[in-house]
């Protein structure tokens, strides 16, 4: 594969070249290159930076232009290897950034709304051929290829590295993964057959699969390094240098770089395979099939030649292309890495107070997640009160253990553990909160508690120390009402758990200023959160969407459905979890004060389900108990303790009342002006209640799915 990509009519150069003009790349990456004289008279290396130079703020991704530029710069490269006047060849990225993956506009190629097999299907299909056979000529120069993998390097990116002879990562890498199921597309330049090869079909399917679904995690340069995708690394500081004097010594023959042997027995990729269909399963329900297709070509990579392999990536790239999955996973995206970025009513960041210190007003589970939190992200110190000293060493006994685990785990030092401990005490005396910039409290869920911890707070901190309130339903405008200073009283409700869960949903409440605003935001910003909006109503955004959601299922039962039948009605478009394994994860006594709140506001929408009070009475979990093998089943001491009608639903008939209770909810919040529009809704499921990226917004989907016309009158799009 050492000859230039086919430019002929109607060839995959000639349709992507076709394509490059339609897409109008905002920033088109070039490939760069320099000769560069390897260490110990080795020879001279021919180095390809991948660089988008007229914009250093934005990562290097690759479209058609930039394949078209690569190609281009192989050329050049194949010859000069022919003429034996390089030894090798290096591709490495822009400082901080290798690639992190195709240009978004290029996944555009086919519509939706284009007849398959037409002139969508052909530039998709043209796109995926062109990427193979660019990235193919780095192993088929004569000469040996090198990654330098600097920075971040996802999707396509990685892929580039994959298709190298030998890969160094720097240590100081933090995002490394093939995030493509997570928009509805699958690893389709070479990945889902190059990476199994390589690291086994179990760390393969790790990244292809398990890491996109959950939560689209991405690995370090330490776990690429464990499973094998790397054959060496060095420090940031003079990674480059290292990786030549490391690449000389390779040409050199001093050093041999030796893989481990991948367990190529059909029993052990079945096994992969089978373990991978469980997890998507367990995440969609069948619902998507991007990681179904992925599954099934890392399945055939055990025996596929490259050639067969790649040409199915590209029928599978070609397919999904043109899914409307796709194009929701593009919306769903667009907003986690845009809008969540400039979160919509923020006022300006120059208005935010400077935090030097952080008080946290409670000792419990939930305070001690926010104090290391606050502690890590903020680097200052963090006191945490609560009534009695027993809670308070239990609370920062909690934070320290939390801080020996990381260790443990090899997220942090030694020296950041202690750091970290010295960083976070206890008091009982409020008076510890004199010198802080901003208190959080963070106590029960209680109108009356929260004001008078509040009340105390204020009377000990500086007049602009900014108060915060983590309440997940309770007015914040009611919280402050008694305060003298009620304007620098803001709400900034996380979610749990605290750690993994991105949103924060950031409640202005009627006196709050912008000065208390903004430095919730820029905390936010700080704490690697991101930030909504939202108007001081009851349960603000996720809590009263779910509670809404829930409500109708739980109604459903209550009338008669049998619950097995109520838990199932969601499944079918591919939620995280169920109805009942969200009450669980939630708590009944949590929700059952959610929905005694909203209905308080709320009457003739939000019931409180009786079972559901039955359920927290009796100290119950929830509804399903579970079996050895991990099955849910109702016990018989609650299945005792329901009482039901005899209206007895489908599936069907459960889902549309839910549905539709979203839909017209939705409709009340955007006309309330809870948000700034109907997208912060969407990225406040897609952060705070796992709305699946494959669905996009929950209001597209509601409108894709004709509910939002036929409820309200009216579809959420502008």
């Amino acid at each position: 594969m050492s000859a230039a990509v086919d430019s002929g009519p109607g060839s995959p150069a000639a349709l992507v070249a076709q394509a490059a003009e339609a897409f109008a790349e905002e920033v088109v990456t070039r490939a760069l290159v320099r000769d560069l004289q390897l260490p110990g008279g080795a020879g001279t290396l021919a180095l390809i930076t991948l660089d988008n130079g007229r914009d250093h703020t934005r990562p290097t991704t690759i479209g058609p232009r930039g394949l078209l530029d690569l190609d281009a710069a192989l050329d050049t490269v194949a010859a000069r290897a022919a003429a034996g006047e390089i030894v090798g060849v290096g591709v490495t990225g822009k400082p901080f950034v290798f690639v992190v993956g195709a240009d978004l506009a290029m996944l555009a190629a086919g519509r939706p709304d284009r007849p398959a097999g037409g002139a969508g299907r052909d530039q998709a299909l043209a796109v995926a051929r062109m990427g193979h056979q660019v990235f193919r000529r780095l192993g088929g120069l004569g000469i040996p290829s090198f990654a330098y993998v600097n920075g971040a390097a996802l999707g396509g990116g990685l892929e580039v590295a994959l298709h190298c002879s030998y890969r160094t990562l720097s240590s100081g890498v933090r995002a490394i993964g093939l995030p493509e199921c997570s928009l509805g597309l699958l690893p389709g330049w070479g990945g889902c057959y190059l990476l199994p090869n390589l690291i086994g079909p179990a760390g393969a399917l790790e990244l292809i699969v398990t890491n996109p679904l959950n939560q689209n995690r991405l690995i370090d340069a330490r776990r690429a390094m464990a499973l094998g995708i790397a054959d060496a690394m060095f420090e940031p500081a003079d990674f480059l240098e290292q990786s030549l004097a490391w690449t000389a010594q390779v040409l050199g023959g001093q050093v041999r770089v030796q893989r481990p042997e991948i367990d190529r027995s059909e029993a052990a990729w079945e096994a992969a395979a089978a373990q991978a269909v469980a997890f998507a399963d367990l995440k969609l329900h069948g619902a998507a099939p991007a990681p179904y297709r992925a599954i099934e070509l890392v399945r055939q990579a055990r025996t596929a030649d490259p050639d067969a392999a790649f040409a199915a990536e590209d029928e599978a790239s070609a397919d999904l292309g043109t899914s409307a999955e796709l194009h929701a996973g593009l919306y769903a995206f667009d907003l986690v890495s845009k809008r969540a970025r400039r979160p919509a009513g923020a006022p300006s960041p120059a208005l935010a107070r400077p935090v030097g210190m952080v008080g946290i007003a409670g000792a419990g589970l939930m305070a001690g997640q926010l104090a290391l939190l606050f502690a890590r992200r903020l680097q200052v110190p963090v006191v945490m009160t609560d009534v009695d000293r027993g809670r308070v060493d239990k609370g920062v006994g909690h934070v320290h253990a939390e801080v020996d685990a990381l260790l443990a785990r090899g997220r942090i030092g030694r020296d950041a553990a202690n750091r970290l401990k010295g960083l976070v005490g206890g008091s009982t005396d409020t008076a510890v909160f004199a010198p802080a910039d901003l208190v959080l409290e963070a106590v029960f869920e209680q109108m009356a508690v929260k004001q008078q911890v509040l009340a105390d707070v204020e009377a000990v901190v500086s007049d602009s120390c900014v108060l915060m309130t983590n309440t997940s339903s309770l007015s914040v405008t009611g919280m402050a009402a008694g305060l003298a200073h009620p304007q620098r009283v803001v709400g900034m409700h996380f979610f749990n758990p605290v750690a993994v869960l991105p949103l924060v949903e950031v409640v202005r409440a009627e006196q709050t200023d912008d000065a208390a605003l903004a430095t919730a935001f820029a905390v936010g910003g700080q704490l690697r959160k991101s930030c909504v909006l939202v108007r001081d109503a009851p349960a603000f955004v996720v809590n009263r969407l779910l509670t809404r959601f829930l409500g109708e299922v739980t109604a459903a039962v209550d009338a008669g459905t049998p619950p097995e039948v109520a838990d199932r009605a969601l499944l079918r478009i591919g939620l995280p979890m169920s109805p009942f394994m969200l009450l669980a994860l939630v708590g009944p006594a949590v929700a059952l004060h959610v929905a005694d709140t909203l209905h308080a506001a709320f009457p003739d929408r939000f019931t409180v389900s009786p079972n559901l009070r039955r359920l927290v009475e009796a100290g119950k979990p929830g509804l399903w108990s579970y079996d050895a093998a991990g099955k849910p089943y109702l016990a018989e001491d609650v299945a005792a303790l329901l009482e039901q009608g005899d209206e007895v639903l489908t599936e069907e008939q459960v889902r549309d009342r839910a549905l539709a209770a979203l839909a017209q909810e939705i409709r009340i919040m955007l006309d309330e002006g809870v948000v700034a529009e109907p997208q912060d809704i969407d990225l406040c499921l897609l952060l705070g209640a796992g709305w699946p990226f494959h669905l996009g917004g929950i209001t597209p989907y509601l409108d894709r799915e004709g509910i939002s016309q036929r409820v309200t009158g009216r579809p959420f799009a502008r």
